[in-house]
């Protein structure tokens, strides 16, 4: 039976952030005419950066979330990022940013494909309804994480707080089906 390696990616990393303090979005408004902000709609403020490429919401309690970091790195990178833009641009901020990371999405792939009804009927914790939703729907416990598993051996992984989740997650996996003789190969 080959052995293949599961091949992961990390599609974005969602953080919060504080800055503990009030923060006046009409002033961020007036000052950065390129960030996006409907009150009516929404009461965050979307100030979106280039490098690394993110979009943070700001509110005015001085809390942020930042979406569409590849990595933990990048999430922390970008916050600070637009804490220093705010200064730069004149917006008074005591305080350094915390960052603290609420989940990570990833896609994968098993390098094979999968057997989903056997797969559902073995795996603890699945749901697999093919008239509802074409994957497997698997919880994981050690690390807390949500898998979509498909049957062409693709996969999201969700609700990972560090990338090191992701991938024990992934690999966890891999191998339970592994074991399992749930994993088909062409030969």
């Amino acid at each position: 039976m080959p052995q293949t390696k599961p091949i992961v990616s990390i599609e974005n990393v969602v953080a919060s952030a504080t800055i503990d303090q009030k923060v006046d979005l009409n002033e961020i408004t007036k000052k950065f005419p390129d960030t996006e902000w409907n009150p009516d709609q929404f009461p965050g403020l979307v100030f979106r950066i280039k490098s690394p490429k993110t979009a943070t919401l700001i509110f005015s309690s001085g809390k942020m979330v930042c979406t569409g970091g590849k990595s933990e790195e990048m999430a922390v990178k970008a916050v600070r990022t637009v804490v220093q833009q705010l200064r730069k641009g004149g917006i008074k901020i005591k305080n350094e940013a915390i960052v603290t990371v609420q989940n990570i999405v990833a896609s994968g792939n098993l390098c094979g494909k999968i057997h989903l009804e056997q797969a559902a009927r073995t795996l603890p914790r699945s749901m697999y309804e093919p008239e509802q939703f074409p994957g497997l729907i698997h919880r994981m416990l050690d690390p807390k994480t949500v898998i979509l598993l498909f049957a062409s051996g693709k996969l999201v992984c969700t609700g990972a707080k560090k990338e090191s989740d992701v991938y024990r997650s992934v690999h966890n996996l891999h191998n339970t089906l592994e074991e399992k003789d749930l994993m088909i190969y062409d030969s």
